[in-house]
C-alpha cells in the first residue's frame, strides 16, 4: 500500500545532478512513489548514493535513500543513456561563481543539457531545478525545441533549506512552474502537477508563469532573505555604536506584520552555497541587462554581511589582545547548524584568519569536521566542544548547534583558562554566562 504521501501517479523521472540538490530531489520523488533513475559523472558519489549513503549531511535523507532504494524506484548510474527511460527530466546540477568574477558559471548546466539531450524523445519534459540568470530558460528552449521536436522545457526552481530539504521537497510551502505559452506549456504544467500531486491535492500553491519569472523568484526572494539579514546586522554596527540591544530591537520591530521576526537575527551573517554566490549573480546579471543600478544595494549588502566577519575577528582581537600565540576554542563550522556544508561558511573563515594571524584555534562541529579538516588544515579540530574548550583563552561560538546553544557556562568554565566567549549568533543568554564570571561579548547587544 502506498503512504499517504506517495502520488497516485507513478512518473518515470530523471535526475541529472546528484549533489545536494539533486540526490536530495532524486530520493523524494521515489518516496513519493515515482520511479526514478539519478545520473552524475562523479563515479564516488554514485556509489555511495546507491549504497543508500549520503556524501553529505542532510537530516531524513539517509532514511528517504534507504527506503527508496530498497523499494527497486530508486537507483544511481553515472550512465547518461538510462535518461531515455524517463519521460520527465529534472536538471539540477550546480551554477558557482566563476572564479574571475561575480557571474554564474554556466558550464555545468550547459553541459548536462546538451547530453542530456541525446537521449530524450518526443513528448518529453525536461525541467530546469538549478539557480540560473534569467534569460538562461529562453536561450535552452530553443536547443530544446530545435535539437528533439516535441519535446519540452519548464523551469521549476527549488526553495530548500538545508536541514530542512527532505521536507521541503516532499511538502513544499509552494511550486512555481516556468513554462511557454500554448499547448505544450499548459501540458508541461499538467505532467509537473502528477510529478507533485501529493503537494497539490494537500492545498500547496502553485504559480505557473513564463520562464523570466520563475527565474527571478528564486533568485529575487534569496536577495529579500540576504537583504533582511544584512539590514539587521547593520542594526548592530549602530547599536554596538549606542549602546542598543539588536536582539531586543529585532523582537520589538519583528512585531510588525509587514516585517516579521525571522531571519532578523543578528550575528556573524550569512554564508553557504546559495545566499551569497547567488546575490553577486544577481548583481552581474542586472548589469548584463544594462540594470545595474537596480540591485547596487545587493553590494552594500555583501559588504555588510562580510563586516561581521571582521567584527568577530577585532572581538577576538580585544579579549586576548595579541593573536598570535593566543588558543581560541571555535564552536562551530558549517555555515549553519544540521547542515555540514561549509561553502561560504563565516565560522570557517573566521578560524581561519584567526590562525593566519597567529591564533592557536581548536575548532569543533557535530558534522563539519572532516570537510573543514581537508579545506583548513591549519587549524587542530576536537570531537566535542568540551576537547575544544580544555584550556581556552576565548570561546568563540559562530554556528548555533543545539550541542553548544545548551551548554552550562559553569560547567564549562572549569575547563577553559579564560572565562571569555563570543556569542558570534546571539544565541546565548548573556545573563546566564554573566553570572557564572564569564565575560560575554554578543554582536550588537
Amino acid at each position: 500500500m502506498r503512504s499517504p504521501e506517495e502520488s497516485t501517479f507513478s512518473m518515470r523521472i530523471s535526475v541529472i545532478g546528484c549533489g545536494y540538490l539533486g540526490a536530495v530531489h532524486a530520493a523524494s520523488m521515489a518516496h513519493l512513489g515515482h520511479d526514478v533513475v539519478g545520473i552524475d559523472v562523479d563515479e564516488r558519489k554514485i556509489a555511495l548514493l546507491s549504497s543508500g549513503e549520503a556524501p553529505f549531511f542532510e537530516p531524513g535523507l539517509p532514511d528517504v535513500l534507504a527506503s527508496s532504494i530498497a523499494s527497486g524506484r530508486l537507483r544511481f548510474t553515472t550512465d547518461f543513456a538510462a535518461a531515455a527511460e524517463a519521460d520527465v527530466h529534472f536538471v539540477a546540477v550546480g551554477t558557482p561563481q566563476v572564479a574571475d568574477g561575480d557571474a554564474a558559471d554556466m558550464r555545468y548546466v550547459d553541459a548536462a543539457f546538451s547530453t542530456l539531450l541525446q537521449h530524450v524523445k518526443a513528448g518529453d519534459v525536461l525541467v530546469g531545478k538549478s539557480t540560473v540568470p534569467v534569460g538562461t530558460a529562453a536561450r535552452l528552449a530553443e536547443q530544446v525545441e530545435s535539437t528533439v521536436d516535441g519535446a519540452t522545457l519548464a523551469w521549476n526552481p527549488e526553495f530548500l533549506r538545508e536541514g530542512f530539504a527532505v521536507k521541503d521537497t516532499i511538502s513544499p510551502d509552494r511550486l512555481v512552474y516556468g513554462v511557454p505559452a500554448g499547448d505544450a506549456g499548459q501540458r508541461a504544467a499538467r505532467i509537473l502537477d502528477e510529478v507533485y500531486a501529493s503537494a497539490v491535492a494537500t492545498g500547496t500553491p502553485v504559480i505557473v508563469t513564463d520562464y523570466a519569472t520563475a527565474e527571478l523568484v528564486k533568485v529575487s526572494a534569496n536577495a529579500f532573505l540576504a537583504t533582511k539579514i544584512s539590514f539587521i546586522n547593520a542594526m548592530a554596527e549602530i547599536a554596538e555604536a549606542t549602546g542598543a540591544d539588536v536582539t531586543q530591537l529585532a523582537d520589538a520591530i519583528g512585531h510588525d506584520a509587514r516585517i516579521g521576526r525571522r531571519f532578523l537575527n543578528a550575528g556573524v551573517g550569512f554564508g553557504g552555497g546559495c545566499l551569497p554566490k547567488d546575490i553577486r549573480a544577481f548583481s552581474a546579471r542586472a548589469k548584463e541587462l544594462g540594470k545595474g543600478e537596480a540591485l547596487a544595494f545587493l553590494s552594500e549588502v555583501d559588504k555588510i554581511n562580510l563586516r561581521r566577519r571582521d567584527r568577530v575577528v577585532d572581538l577576538v582581537r580585544e579579549e586576548v589582545g595579541e593573536l598570535a600565540g593566543a588558543r581560541v576554542a571555535m564552536l562551530g563550522l558549517a555555515f549553519k547548524p544540521h547542515s555540514d556544508d561549509i561553502r561560504d561558511s563565516p565560522a570557517l573563515d573566521v578560524a581561519m584568519r584567526l590562525a593566519e594571524a597567529g591564533a592557536r584555534v581548536i575548532a569543533t562541529d557535530p558534522e563539519a569536521v572532516e570537510s573543514a579538516s581537508r579545506r583548513a588544515p591549519q587549524l587542530e579540530y576536537a570531537a566535542s566542544a568540551e576537547e575544544a574548550v580544555r584550556d581556552a583563552d576565548v570561546v568563540v561560538l559562530l554556528t548555533e548547534w543545539p550541542q553548544f546553544t545548551g551548554l552550562d557556562p559553569a560547567a564549562v568554565g572549569e575547563l577553559v583558562a579564560h572565562r571569555s566567549i563570543i556569542d558570534g549568533r546571539n544565541c546565548l543568554d548573556p545573563a546566564a554566562w554573566r553570572a557564572a564570571e564569564w565575560t560575554y561579548r554578543g554582536l550588537g547587544r
